[in-house]
């Protein structure tokens, strides 16, 4: 099934991606490589705040995107209005996935039941959100969402989702996208590369073909591949799995994605991933890493670059 969806949607003449080269809207050519590092879950804790604004700093790191119901969202929002040029997105959040650690809808829970699990918070799983949640409590939530990054003085370079939750199910991602446009800032959508359409052929083959030919025709930015982790465990393991996937990038538009995290007590209670995201923080705050992008000819760009570049 999944092969049979790629290969529709690759040969199919009205999704050609021919005109939508997202390289050369940037003024680059056609075998330049470009790259994203994108630091999600920014304000889901003061360590991510922290070690998010140091990579940003680096400059490796390129962007990142805001949890904007959680906890810390008022210290990043201050962040990005000391800091008018900083790339930050929003993070659109409706899942609140560890265990203790937990945060509400932006929205009065009144308005939003299907978001909300027995415990009063957001679903901790996907599937959750896919199985309960009305189309219009998600609307609600996500403009809420919108609305209060715009009120805390934050100016949103693109949208993107936490946990992948618009993907899980049609009426979702035709808001998600939809926003986008109301509101003039670039979602972000990757093309429909095998690997991506492994996480999304639940959606359903004639609905996917409906929903690129309809992004395609109105001009969405589209990356060209979008890589969301690497294996290893220790320092030496993951350097190693980013290096490589840096040797490895093709010519076009490629998004890495990252989660950041100090070494701190904070972030070793939140959640088990924490060493993880304090090694992704080491590695793309290495000079080394730098190197490597400047021997393989890659091109730093941000989101704020495809807002600028795109008619959006």
């Amino acid at each position: 099934m999944l092969y049979a969806v790629v290969i529709t949607l690759a040969m199919s003449s009205a999704i050609s991606f021919e005109g939508n080269n997202l390289a050369e809207k940037l003024g680059y050519g056609v075998d330049d490589k470009l790259l994203i590092v994108h630091a999600d879950d920014v304000g889901m804790s003061h360590s991510a705040n922290i070690a998010t604004a140091k990579a940003l700093d680096t400059g490796i790191v390129t962007c990142g995107s805001i949890m904007v119901p959680c906890p810390w969202f008022p210290e990043v929002a201050a962040y990005c209005r000391e800091n008018a040029d900083v790339d930050l997105g929003i993070h659109l959040t409706l899942t609140s996935e560890w265990k203790y650690y937990r945060w509400r809808p932006v929205t009065s829970k009144d308005k939003v039941p299907g978001l909300i699990d027995e415990e009063g918070f957001l679903w901790h799983t996907t599937g959750d959100v896919g199985k309960h949640a009305k189309p219009e409590e998600v609307e609600m939530e996500l403009r809420a969402q919108i609305e209060r990054a715009l009120e805390y003085g934050i100016k949103p370079t693109h949208l993107d989702t936490h946990m992948g939750t618009v993907f899980a199910r049609p009426e979702f991602l035709e808001i998600y996208v939809r926003l986008a446009k109301e509101y003039g800032i670039p979602p972000m959508l990757p093309k429909p590369t095998p690997e991506i359409m492994h996480h999304v052929e639940h959606l359903g083959q004639e609905k996917l073909i409906a929903f690129y030919k309809t992004v395609q025709e109105q001009g969405y930015p589209l990356l060209d591949i979008l890589v969301t982790g690497v294996g290893g465990k220790t320092y030496e393991e993951k350097k190693a799995a980013y290096h490589k996937k840096l040797r490895e990038l093709k010519p076009g538009v490629n998004q890495i994605i990252v989660h950041l995290g100090m070494d701190d007590n904070e972030m070793k209670g939140i959640t088990s991933s924490h060493e993880a995201r304090y090694i992704d923080f080491l590695v793309f705050t290495d000079p080394e890493t730098q190197t490597l992008i400047d021997e393989m000819d890659i091109k730093l760009i941000g989101w704020k670059d495809i807002k600028q570049a795109v008619d959006f």
